[in-house]
């Protein structure tokens, strides 16, 4: 290699190894010196001078290592004698030391030969994990160098092959954690970051293969970013090992326990190998000069490792670790590193040239090249034929310009035509090996292609949110149309809130879950929250106004501080349904249960059961159990966890965390277990000898609940109906009936809805008291399930309600506008197109999918006529030009919305 050999200190005060370093002094990019100071105590020692000539040792162990691995163990060796120091003689550091600098690549020392070593000496040699961290070093500083290249590796292969990288678009943060992991995201980002322009990608190049490209690219993401993730823990535990003393104790570790940290890289590798492999085939595959595609194809036969080759030695490794014979698992797996790290290069090699395909035929043919346009932007064409350029993305451009300048500045005589390929391929392998002196120059471009200029990144949504896209809206409003006629349908008014409320006004409501309200910064000395539900807001509203009775309806947003999870956001829509006032006893609670039925059949969704329980019940069974009064909200927000938790564990919470004996949480245990049709289980614990009828609270708690459910069996509608002991509601307004419905679908989603009696919750406001009860559907979770039955069904949204598109050939835009005003004065549903190409329209209409086209060209609009073409049903006819909003009027009124 070229440049000066730098020179790595060990030893010294506040000096380190790090695996780039070991990596460098193992393959002769750097040397070693120890540090001066370190000498001078070694020497004042007394400890190493009259060592034990019964204590030897043998290198042997290094002599199945590659010299790149002996090395990099007796750097690891040398760093932690001195490290030690204690009963350490200079002269074996300074053999290690001299045996690293030999330049004449004559190891001196003699793996068959024994040497006389000290009692400390010889707990460094035997003790230590020098050898296994050598090895590890080497790794880490690959698998880094790998984990930074492949991504800008595989943008090439997709502009290379023109393959479809829109599912990059689908990996996104969805907002609730269950979309793609962090690094999925990362890698995604990055990629589009690359291809930002790109003209290429999008246009398959590959008939016969497309099933192998889509997969080679759709993994990229997934392999990558477990790569990624991998190569971060084997970082972690490789710089704690590097500088980590051997110490009498016997190290910092175990074989056993380093190489269960590495074994996942194995794997990773393995995946990630194979993924590469098969996009720089690919790459080779969809070049269109053969004689140029068959020379490259021979070289990368002959040269790059193939698939088996990876499989066998990643077998190997499995093998040795199984056996737990540790050294000659770091020794294959390093093998194995250096074979993907082989196949990556001829990744990048391939798509290199198959992207400068052309300019590489010119100098082959000696004909004056022509250039990739590799800016974006278009450059002088001296023929038509030339418009047709390869755009890269803006992110490769600058890769690609990058690599090719390089290459160039270290170009000397002209090469042979004839060699001008291989002499391209060895020059692009080399680069891609992190021993060429390049090679941080390139990892240092790519990170600046990914990290620089921000304008070029999609933003990001804030954890916790989504953006919605428009068939998801599509079933979004038609949900809310259906909740919103079901709350009409029962007399409720429609009612909005602020999206947030004094800070007090929240505060005090939500038991437990107060931690976590969304507090705002202070503005103009009002403390304020983002509401967490709407249930507290309209107790507010009606308060503030004196109102006695009211009868509401409310959809809006509601925000929660709470981490992100499957189907939990921090910002969700929330219906509400409450009826406010004095009524009939039950009369409110019977309605509102009896509209969360209705609103969960009319949306279709599939099978439900809402679990109902009363609070004073609930209050009741924990007065029975011996449950201190002041602990009832609190063991209640135990029990609420029921749905997600076993017994055992809540058993644990009640008892070590909330101060309850084990005979009270085991009494809750034998009530909270019970549950079954209302009517029967209302039965059984009214029957005689009921503890619950000694209850003043639970014994009108059951009364209510026989109203309740005689009047749910008569509106048909109990058989959704489990009467459930083990519901609490966590909320701790709630003070009589409280249910929750549970979806019971494939789809898991949990609660769907909820909801119960709050008659206190209004007069904490500092007003009389006014009892209320109220539901609310957990609209986000019910929009998860019906998308997912669209796509189980292979059903079809349709976006835009669009009934008619009228079509102009020509540009005459004053006519579309004509014409489309009729149509909306008309009150129907109407868009329009200008363009000479009919098929622009007809594609138009059918991607919206728009039952209608109202054609008009020149021919027609000289004859006084239109043309009508109803694309479902492929069929045209003219009709007059004043009898056209009548006659789509009369087509329309028979049509299925």
């Amino acid at each position: 290699m070229a440049g000066e050999v730098s020179v790595i200190t060990v030893g010294g005060k506040g000096g380190s190894l790090s695996s780039s370093s070991v990596f460098a002094v193992a393959n002769r990019i750097a040397q070693v010196r120890i540090d001066s100071s370190v000498l001078d105590r070694l020497s004042s020692s007394s400890n190493h001078k009259n060592p034990n000539p019964n204590l030897k040792f043998k290198f042997s162990l290094l002599k199945d290592l590659s010299p790149q691995e002996s090395r990099a163990s007796l750097l690891l060796l040398l760093n932690k004698l001195l490290l030690l120091s204690s009963g350490i003689r200079p002269s074996l550091p300074l053999s290690i030391a001299d045996a690293l600098n030999d330049t004449n690549n004559n190891n001196q020392f003699d793996f068959d030969h024994e040497f006389d070593v000290t009692h400390d000496e010889l707990l460094v040699l035997e003790k230590s994990l020098f050898v296994l961290d050598g090895i590890s070093a080497i790794l880490d500083h690959r698998s880094s160098a790998l984990s930074a290249m492949t991504d800008a590796v595989a943008a090439l292969s997709c502009e290379a092959t023109g393959a479809d990288v829109s599912a990059f678009n689908w990996i996104i943060d969805s907002g609730d954690g269950s979309s793609a992991t962090k690094d999925e995201i990362a890698v995604s980002s990055d990629l589009k970051v690359l291809l930002n322009g790109s003209k290429l990608v999008g246009k398959i190049k590959l008939e016969s293969n497309t099933t192998n490209q889509d997969t080679a690219v759709s993994e990229i993401p997934q392999v990558h970013a477990t790569f990624r993730e991998i190569s971060r823990l084997v970082h972690s535990r490789t710089r704690v090992e590097l500088n980590s003393p051997a110490g009498k104790g016997g190290g910092t570790g175990t074989g056993k326990a380093l190489a269960t940290t590495f074994s996942s890289l194995s794997e990773a590798l393995r995946h990630l190998g194979k993924s590469s492999w098969s996009r720089a085939k690919l790459n080779i595959d969809v070049m269109t000069n053969v004689d140029l595609r068959s020379s490259l194809m021979e070289m990368f036969r002959t040269e790059c490792p193939t698939v088996d080759s990876l499989e066998d030695i990643f077998m190997s490794s499995s093998q040795a670790r199984y056996r737990e014979h540790y050294i000659d698992f770091f020794h294959d797996l390093n093998g194995l590193s250096e074979m993907v790290r082989k196949i990556v290069s001829w990744e990048a090699t391939t798509a290199f040239v198959s992207l400068d395909e052309t300019g590489l035929v010119d100098k082959l043919q000696g004909n004056a090249p022509s250039r990739v346009d590799m800016t974006g932007q278009s450059a002088k064409a001296e023929k038509k034929s030339e418009k047709r350029k390869k755009v890269l993305g803006k992110g490769t451009s600058v890769l690609m310009q990058f690599i090719t300048d390089t290459l160039q500045r270290g170009v000397g005589e002209a090469v042979d035509p004839s060699a001008l390929l291989e002499k391209r391929v060895q020059d692009l392998l080399s680069f891609f090996d992190p021993k060429h002196s390049g090679f941080n120059s390139l990892l240092n471009k790519v990170k600046e292609i990914v990290e620089s200029n921000e304008s070029r990144r999609l933003p990001k949504l804030p954890k916790g949110t989504r953006d919605f896209a428009k068939e998801q809206m599509a079933i979004r409003e038609k949900a809310f149309s259906i909740i919103v006629e079901v709350f009409k349908r029962h007399g409720a008014m429609a009612l909005d809130t602020p999206a947030f409320e004094l800070r007090e006004t929240l505060m005090g409501k939500y038991g437990e879950d107060s931690k976590l309200i969304y507090d705002l910064a202070d503005q103009g000395g009002e403390l304020c929250s983002l509401r967490y539900d709407l249930t507290v807001p309209f107790a507010r509203y009606v308060a503030m106004n004196g109102i006695t009775s009211f009868k509401r309806y409310q959809i809006a947003k509601v925000y929660r501080r709470d981490n992100p999870s499957k189907g939990r956001y921090r910002e969700f829509y929330q219906c509400d349904f409450d009826i406010a006032g004095q009524y009939e006893t039950m009369g409110p609670d019977f309605e509102v249960v009896k509209v969360m039925t209705e609103l969960l059949d009319e949306l279709n969704i599939g099978d439900y059961e809402v679990k109902l329980n009363h609070r004073r019940l609930l209050d009741g069974m924990l007065d029975i159990c011996g449950v201190p009064p002041e602990k009832f909200r609190t063991i209640c927000s135990s029990i609420d966890k029921l749905d997600k938790q076993s017994f055992e564990q809540i058993r644990k919470e009640m008892v070590e965390e909330k101060g309850l004996t084990v005979e009270i949480a085991d009494k809750i245990g034998t009530f909270v277990k019970e549950r079954g049709p209302p009517l029967e289980l209302l039965s059984k614990l009214k029957q005689e000898g009921s503890k619950f009828l000694e209850n003043e609270g639970s014994l009108v708690a059951l009364n209510e609940l026989e109203i309740l459910f005689e009047a749910l069996e008569k509106s048909k509608c109990i058989d959704k109906v489990a009467f459930d002991l083990s519901l609490a509601r966590g909320l701790d307004y709630y003070t009589g009936v409280i249910f929750e419905a549970v979806f019971k679908g494939a789809t898991q989603v949990g609660s769907i809805a909820a909801g119960g009696r709050y008659d206190n919750l209004i007069g904490m406001f500092g007003t009389k008291q006014v009892p209320a009860v109220g539901v609310s559907l957990g609209i986000e979770r019910v929009f998860t399930i019906m998308e997912q039955l669209h796509k189980d069904r292979n059903q079809a949204t349709r976006a835009t309600e669009t009934q008619v598109l009228v079509a102009i050939l020509g540009d005459d835009l004053s006519l579309a506008a004509e014409l489309v005003s009729e149509l909306w004065t008309a009150r129907l549903k109407a868009e329009y197109m200008v363009s000479k190409r009919v098929m622009k329209h007809i594609e138009r209409a059918r991607a919206s999918r728009i039952p209608l086209m109202v054609i008009v060209g020149e021919r027609e609009l000289n004859e006084g006529v239109v043309k009508l073409k109803d694309i479902e049903a492929n069929k045209e006819e003219e009709i007059p030009r004043d009898r056209l909003v009548e006659e789509l009027q009369r087509r329309l009124s028979g049509m299925s919305p």
